[in-house]
């Protein structure tokens, strides 16, 4: 079986959405309100939706006085804590209007990694889905430590799509869509589709974001698809702005096919 095709992500049963820091704080904070839209459509029609959304120690900073994202690793902990109260807040409020409940999840890497605590986050987010709560996941920015830490939000968006056997993961930032270099620079390609077998030798892809706040870049959102792919989750990388058209399945974006199920069998 190929998995889920671009056409048919209207059927997805289940998908989740992860969403960068850039995009739901600071002055992008009123990008919830069309987020919780698009979340909302797709509950509306019966899919099941989890959310990964960054955002807590950008959406922490201005309670803390802070101009900048803090570089000692107490005070991002401290923004994380004061930042994830509000940022579920400005969810639920907008949650509110469709009478959906939404349940955080806050993980380290080792409640994906290592049983037991795999096995009861599993558990936990298969019941929350079961009893139509919407979870809003993150990494527990204010406990993880060195050692314990996705690396990005969008690797753990992946972890968690092959956790729960999503259909789906559509990763939202700034920008459209992957381009085969950064967008900025002359001759930059929009890739519209990336099979399970490319190995996109030919592109370059950027490290880090571009406004300073969160942690991820092109070349993260990269590797997070393969490893969602590699399980049999499809991937569909674009901007936050677009995603109401992502979750219909309209052509906008980076399709990331997922690999076939006799090839994924035979990698085990």
């Amino acid at each position: 079986m190929p998995g889920l095709l671009r056409e048919n992500v209207a059927t997805a049963k289940r998908i989740v959405v992860k969403v960068g820091s850039s995009s739901i704080s600071g002055d992008n904070a009123d990008q919830i309100t069309p987020l919780v839209d698009a979340l909302a459509e797709a509950y509306g029609r019966g899919t099941e939706v989890v959310l990964i959304s960054s955002g807590a120690v950008a959406t922490g900073m201005p309670f803390l006085n802070l101009d900048e994202r803090p570089v000692d690793v107490a005070t991002q902990q401290a923004a994380a804590a004061v930042g994830q109260n509000v940022l579920i807040f400005r969810y639920q409020d907008s949650l509110d209007r469709y009478g959906i409940a939404a349940g955080t999840v806050l993980l380290t890497e080792g409640d994906i990694l290592k049983e037991p605590h795999r096995s009861n986050t599993r558990r936990a987010l298969n019941r929350l889905l079961d009893l139509r709560i919407l979870p809003v996941v993150n990494e527990n920015d204010t406990v993880a430590v060195y050692g314990l830490r996705f690396g990005s939000n969008d690797r753990l968006a992946a972890l968690a799509s092959t956790l729960i056997d999503a259909d789906l993961l559509i990763m939202l930032s700034d920008v459209d869509a992957l381009y085969s270099k950064p967008p900025h620079l002359p001759g930059a390609v929009k890739l519209d589709f990336i099979s399970h077998d490319d190995p996109l030798d030919s592109f370059e892809f950027s490290s880090s974001g571009a406004t300073g706040v969160g942690t991820g870049g092109a070349s993260t959102k990269v590797v997070a698809a393969r490893l969602a792919t590699a399980a049999g989750t499809a991937v569909l990388v674009t901007s936050t702005d677009l995603a109401a058209e992502a979750i219909r399945g309209e052509h906008v974006g980076t399709w990331f096919e997922p690999t076939p199920t006799a090839m994924r069998r035979a990698l085990l």
